[in-house]
């Protein structure tokens, strides 16, 4: 089957380790889980027959949601269309400023909002996704000329896989996504990475700090406990190395792509963390 790739460009992607990732997930497992879903490149190349997908950030939710719907499909399509054939830097600040006016953007057809965010997406500054306190998008432009919003037979594969198989689309605390999750369930981690310096993680209005890596590595905790296989994503921190240390960690150097700043971006040394050891999904 067709392999699909990211719609959008999103902090901590995975495409470029994607083999690592793989390579190291059990190939046996009943219901797939992914908390962090993001750009989605993990769920597209396990294409699982059943899987539970989450992020918190409801916009970007509403896009999965919007692919999988057909006619919404269609006229997230069309609203594309539109934006790429009016796309400038007056059109694109009129765009990513909807939600200033919170009673008019929660009026919006789901759709429009869905080809909004995939627009600003690839309208912005090198494909930040960044909101403030009140939950408005504030990434400058990107100062192109065109834009290209989507591949269309791309859109079609990933409306295939959301449709063709057992695929439950949530937007929700990564607690509560993975409360039901049950021996023999596979659960992959890709939350906004830790640092030992300061760094972005403004994905929600909320952010993701110390206190939630903490958070999550008791959830974790408690889904090895009840059998599951979980694999987690972050950076070798000091934090990490501490919270998981009783776990299996792989090093794999990434390219991070996404930075305000030319020093932030370029490769770092990543951790992928496993309570198991083997390939075939086996605890040793």
């Amino acid at each position: 089957m067709l392999k699909a790739k990211p719609f959008v460009k999103w902090a901590g992607g995975k495409r470029s380790i994607i083999d690592k990732l793989i390579s190291l997930a059990p190939e046996n497992f009943e219901t797939y889980y992914e908390p962090f879903v993001g750009g989605g490149a993990m769920l597209y190349e396990l294409q699982p027959r059943k899987a539970i997908i989450n992020d918190y950030n409801t916009e970007l939710m509403n896009v999965y949601e919007c692919i999988k719907d057909e006619n919404k499909f269609a006229n997230m399509c069309g609203e594309l269309n539109k934006h790429e054939t009016n796309h400038s830097e007056d059109y694109y600040y009129e765009i990513r400023d909807l939600d200033r006016d919170k009673k008019k953007f929660n009026k919006l057809a789901d759709y429009k909002r869905a080809a909004r965010t995939i627009y600003l997406n690839k309208a912005c500054f090198n494909g930040l996704y960044r909101v403030n306190s009140k939950n408005e998008f504030n990434v400058p432009s990107g100062k192109k000329n065109k834009v290209n919003t989507y591949d269309g037979p791309n859109l079609g594969i990933i409306h295939c896989l959301l449709n063709f198989n057992d695929i439950n689309l949530l937007s929700t605390d990564f607690e509560e996504c993975v409360k039901n999750a049950k021996k023999g369930d596979f659960i992959y981690f890709d939350p906004p990475y830790d640092s030992d310096t300061s760094t972005f993680n403004s994905y929600t209005e909320n952010g993701f700090g110390k206190e939630e890596q903490k958070r999550l590595a008791k959830v974790f905790k408690d889904l090895d406990k009840r059998g599951c296989y979980v694999m987690l994503s972050n950076y070798n921190t000091t934090l990490i190395k501490e919270l998981y240390k009783d776990y299996n960690f792989n090093y794999v150097t990434a390219q991070r792509n996404i930075g305000a700043s030319s020093k932030n971006r370029g490769k770092v040394e990543e951790v992928i963390i496993t309570n198991y050891k083997n390939k075939e999904g086996f605890k040793e």
